[in-house]
């Protein structure tokens, strides 16, 4: 893989961390009037937002199916990478990560983070949640989603809120900073498996959705600050509409 044949697949993957992007008419958010409910009347590239069958995200314990998914990840630390986007914080990777599932090789491109988690398990959401973006080099999208409980703090998360700017801002890369993405998983790579969509406009669909089933522990300041930076920036819940969820056993 060349950082040039996955360029497309890079910015179609940023718009995962949409609220950066949203500068067409009227920008999108979680308030009264331009929140989740309204995206798809801000826009018409935000249609699918409205009218899409397949968006995400969703209640996992409406899983229809179980079995243990093969997932593996061969992350690697490098350099940190941070901006605020304006409605989340968000640190870019180098190439060379990766993540395996399905039969497919999906790129590794950044992490962003929403409160609370936007995916739900039987109407629990936790605090604070995280997406690891990635992409395919002929451009599909999988995404793999980690959620933070409260409990001992994170190394990594630690690093990125020392350099996470409070207003928005393009990447700034750290000298001498390093960040190993293993750090933000859990042991258990245990995942929820469905196809859904990116939970930002414009909501586009066909993304490979896996949630990580066990939680990873984050402080209660950590949590806080991400609060602070971030406020409300959580999607409800969408329906299912008769696609498949595959539980892990």
């Amino acid at each position: 893989m060349t950082y040039l044949r996955i360029s497309g697949a890079l910015a179609a993957a940023l718009l995962a961390s949409g609220p950066a992007l949203a500068n067409h008419h009227q920008a999108f958010g979680y308030a009264a009037d331009n929140g989740a409910e309204k995206w798809g009347q801000l826009d018409e590239k935000y249609a699918l937002c409205e009218s899409g069958d397949m968006q995400s995200p969703i209640d996992l314990s409406s899983a229809n199916a179980f079995g243990n998914i093969a997932l593996s990840v061969n992350y690697q630390a490098g350099p940190l990478t941070v901006s605020n986007k304006g409605l989340t914080v968000q640190a870019d990777f180098a190439p060379g990560s990766t993540m395996t599932s399905g039969g497919l090789t999906f790129n590794l491109i950044q992490i962003h983070f929403h409160t609370p988690s936007e995916h739900a398990i039987s109407g629990k959401r936790y605090p604070l949640t995280g997406h690891f973006v990635h992409a395919t080099e002929d451009g599909k999208l999988g995404v793999l989603g980690v959620m933070f409980e409260e409990g001992a703090a994170n190394a990594e998360l630690a690093k990125i809120l020392a350099v996470a700017p409070e207003e928005k801002s393009d990447p700034v890369t750290v000298t001498g900073q390093s960040i190993d993405p293993n750090g933000l998983l859990p042991a258990d790579r245990s995942v929820y498996r469905y196809m859904g969509s990116l939970t930002t406009p414009p909501c586009s669909e066909g993304v490979n959705w896996h949630v990580l089933k066990a939680p990873i522990t984050a402080s209660e300041d950590q949590i806080e600050a991400f609060e602070e930076l971030m406020g409300d920036s959580a999607r409800p819940v969408r329906a299912l509409n008769n696609r498949l969820v595959v539980a892990p056993d």
